[in-house]
């Protein structure tokens, strides 16, 4: 284990270096290691510093969920928020970045494993999943959307949300197999069957980019 440097933070960096050993920790050792003892030599600083940021061990662990949770959806957002591109593209690029790093890997694979079983019996932890999950089944419908605009059919928010609702259960099982036994795949890599499956799902409608009309 190794101590973090000690540097002069403001408040929010302090806080958000804390949310970043609590992660470490977690992945490392599990929830049940993850003590605030632990937390606090991870990040160099003292368990009684701990409490002053956070009100109890469980707000800290809340807001590490929250923080993986939004990191999730904010790089794979980020990856589809190509203004050059075309929405077929943009979908494309969304879906990778979810079956791609950093999104999928050992760690947060891990954390999330180790955050999930918790969403079932603490109904704090199950807010935030259900904000995580329906702020980016909102993205992927908007992406839908687009792609269904460009192509010439209606858009309407019920077949929007049903495909979206979909879409994102493929790149959920694929996610999983891919971070447990990534090995297995190599000649078949799973963006690929990710893409092929959601433009079947779409009907036919190919997600090869089209050059960006102004």
């Amino acid at each position: 284990m190794s101590r973090r440097p000690f540097h002069r933070a403001s408040e929010a960096e302090r806080r958000q270096d804390l949310i970043r050993a609590t992660l470490d920790c977690i992945s490392e050792f599990g929830l049940r290691g993850a003590t605030v003892r632990e937390i606090a030599a991870r990040a160099g600083v003292t368990p009684g510093l701990i409490r002053h940021y956070f009100s109890s061990k469980d707000q800290m662990l809340q807001d590490a969920y929250r923080e993986v949770m939004t990191g999730m959806t904010s790089t794979v957002a980020a990856a589809a928020d190509g203004d050059q591109q075309s929405p077929r593209a943009r979908l494309h690029d969304f879906i990778v970045a979810n079956l791609t790093p950093p999104v999928a890997n050992a760690r947060t694979l891990s954390l999330w494993a180790a955050f999930i079983s918790h969403v079932r019996v603490d109904p704090a932890f199950a807010e935030i999943h259900l904000e995580s999950y329906l702020a980016f089944r909102s993205v992927l419908e908007t992406l839908v959307a687009e792609v269904l605009a460009e192509s010439g059919e209606p858009p309407d928010a019920k077949r929007c949300r049903e495909l979206a609702i979909a879409i994102n259960g493929v790149i959920d099982g694929l996610w999983i197999e891919g971070t447990l036994v990534g090995h297995l795949f190599s000649e078949t890599p799973l963006p690929g069957v990710a893409i092929r499956s959601v433009e079947a799902l779409l009907g036919g409608i190919s997600l090869a980019a089209k050059p960006h009309s102004n």
